[in-house]
């Protein structure tokens, strides 16, 4: 049987999803028996050129030379597949977004006018079709295993679209936001991390993304009936995926 060739690109992120697919460790011996990692820097030297059966995609895209680079990704793989929250919605460089970039670079570089950024850090699908969008900061070892399996066996993957609260029930825990008041986006973030911060009494932190149809404005209103501060409210929703278009409604009300 043919080899899945598949490719693991890096833009604008910190390395964070690419290291879960090494930390599959055993798994990953295992599965170089049916997938050939063609190009993946993070892990070996050696390139095999495109065309590509997948590509990863990991990292928002911030500056003009990514914006040539993802499109040329697009145009040599059959499927694109974008890991994490930099890769579906931006991630937490998209911070900037709300800011002035320009400003910045002159507080942080000493030369500015040689550095070239876009005015936001958006995610691949902004530039370039995306096929299947795996979420998390980082993303779980787990889901990309089962998609990469999926895909060897030429299946349609499936991935989450429960939301986390979904996973808590599932779990058995008691909800912080009823029983203790604990600011917590579960209702409106995508499940697929196990329900891993409300598990240890902590709210979950919409590292995810929205969930389809969140109707982040309902829990927006459970956080004022709450009494939280309007400026904390906006940064639990600022946090991983801020740039996300659902979230921003809430974000943009406190701007």
């Amino acid at each position: 049987m043919r080899k899945l060739k598949v490719a693991v690109y890096k833009f604008s992120s910190c390395d964070g999803c690419q290291l879960q697919l090494l930390n599959m460790e055993e798994e990953l011996l295992q599965l170089s028996s049916f997938v050939e990692f063609a190009l993946f820097y993070e892990a070996r030297r050696s390139v095999s050129s495109g065309p590509y059966d997948v590509a990863f995609v990991e990292g928002s895209i911030s500056t003009p030379h990514e914006v040539e680079v993802i499109k040329k990704v697009r145009e040599e793989s059959k499927v694109l597949v974008a890991i994490g929250a930099c890769a579906t919605s931006g991630g937490i460089q998209a911070l900037r977004n709300w800011a002035n970039a320009e400003e910045y670079k002159q507080y942080v570089y000493p030369r500015p006018e040689w550095v070239e950024v876009l005015k936001y850090a958006e995610p691949p699908s902004k530039y370039v079709k995306v096929d299947y969008e795996i979420r998390g900061c980082p993303v779980s070892k787990e889901q990309l295993l089962s998609f990469i399996l999926q895909l060897s066996k030429g299946k349609t993957p499936t991935l989450p679209v429960d939301s986390v609260c979904v996973e808590c029930k599932r779990k058995g825990n008691v909800c912080v936001l009823v029983a203790k008041g604990v600011p917590c986006l579960g209702p409106v973030t995508m499940g697929g991390c196990g329900a891993l911060c409300p598990s240890y009494g902590r709210g979950c932190y919409g590292c995810y993304g929205p969930m389809v149809d969140p109707k982040p404005e309902v829990l927006n209103t459970r956080f004022k009936e709450l009494n939280i501060k309007p400026k904390e409210i906006q940064l639990l929703f600022k946090q991983f995926t801020n740039w996300s278009r659902e979230f921003r409604k809430v974000i943009e009300e406190y701007e």
